[in-house]
């Protein structure tokens, strides 16, 4: 197994961290127990030391399941990591009693990495209105945590001012080979290594949308420079590639991504710069597969019937890109209302007169609703 050195904290984690929000479930929607402790044991037993969960992981179960999990270890043999959902809490008194009730869900005295849960500029500016940072300063005063982080999602900005206005001890952020210039972006990993901030990485598979890849003209360029890899092993190897990048978080569902997970990190390869410009290739086929240039300007909004028109057009573009049918499902039926979906366009052509792409805005809508309609159905 690959560890890495977290120099500040003076300790050593492994670069494969074990995500638990993707826990395998039975047909009830309800947490498989038995196998998630055979691919926990199994982790742990190939060197596997980071476990990360969160309050609302699971409906709340995840915390319990890990917790259950790890019990059957030494407690100084590995780190957990789990996040105050900083959108829960209204007083200082909801904070302590979420973090009771985690220390009761996890059976444990106290938490490793203790991290303010997706921050973004808004709910940094919240937590600091209402000193949540000095409530775990306290927490960890009083030996309850270790070490304090955050995670994020937002722009490069809000994770510069977040990153620059506290004493953290890691950061935790999205980060992926086509996600390399959103959200804190590359430039993130480089500012946290100027300021000696080690980072952990969560989506480097992109939600697994970058572990099935569309075989034509895609796939088959990781397949020819090295065949028998897995897509996900790609994926994962670029973000372990950077050297501040301590931890590699992957929310595994099944034995087999464990083991396929395992020997990628079991003698962990950098990417070449021939490889580097492969995963360029692969990023700019999967670019060109988009069914419209929509950049999510906006210009074409509001529109007068409410057809989230950037939304729709986000959704169907990013089918079409991973063929990711289980995404583009769950984005349709409950990442977008139904009022604001294709079918409320009345055809009134503003948007179009509006559009600087110069989009055929009507006619690609009422596609996209009958194609995301088809696999939804």
């Amino acid at each position: 197994m690959e560890y890495r050195r977290m120099e500040n904290l003076g300790i050593s984690t492994s670069l494969l961290g074990f995500g638990c929000m993707r826990f395998p479930t039975d047909a009830d929607g309800s947490i498989n127990e038995q196998e998630v402790l055979a691919m926990i044991d199994r982790a742990y037993q190939e060197g596997v030391t980071y476990f990360d969960t969160a309050y609302p992981y699971h409906d709340g179960k995840s915390e319990a399941v890990t917790g259950k999990a790890l019990a059957r270890y030494p407690r100084d043999s590995y780190y957990l990591a789990t996040k105050l959902p900083v959108w829960n809490v209204k007083t200082i008194g909801d904070a302590e009693r979420i973090f009771s009730e985690q220390l009761e869900r996890l059976q444990k005295d106290h938490v490793d990495f203790y991290l303010l849960h997706a921050l973004n500029g808004e709910r940094w500016k919240y937590a600091k209105e209402l000193d949540i940072p000095g409530f775990c300063e306290k927490l960890r005063a009083a030996g309850r945590i270790r070490y304090l982080g955050f995670s994020f999602h937002d722009d490069y900005e809000a994770f510069e001012e977040i990153l620059t206005s506290y004493r953290w001890d890691f950061c935790q952020i999205q980060l992926n080979y086509m996600d390399k210039d959103t959200q804190a972006t590359v430039k993130g990993v480089e500012l946290a290594g100027r300021l000696g901030i080690p980072v952990v990485v969560m989506e480097p598979v992109k939600g697994g949308s970058l572990a099935n890849l569309p075989s034509e003209g895609v796939n088959e360029l990781f397949e020819k420079a090295r065949p028998g890899a897995s897509a996900s092993s790609w994926a994962l190897r670029y973000v372990g590639s950077f050297d501040n990048v301590k931890v590699v978080l992957s929310g595994m569902s099944s034995m087999e991504q464990v083991e396929d997970n395992l020997s990628t990190f079991a003698h962990f390869e950098p990417l070449t710069d021939e490889e580097q410009a492969i995963v360029g290739k692969v990023s700019e086929a999967l670019r060109n597969r988009v069914r419209n240039g929509c950049t999510g300007c906006r210009y074409c909004m509001p529109c007068p019937a409410g057809v989230d028109i950037p939304r729709c057009f986000g959704i169907w573009n990013q089918y079409h890109i991973y063929e990711n049918v289980n995404e583009a499902k769950w984005n349709w039926t409950n990442g977008i209302d139904a009022a604001n979906k294709a079918s409320s366009c009345v055809k009134c052509g503003r948007c179009e007169q509006a559009c600087p792409q110069h989009i055929a805005i009507r006619e690609d809508l009422a596609r996209l609703q009958q194609e995301l309609d088809d696999i939804t159905m």
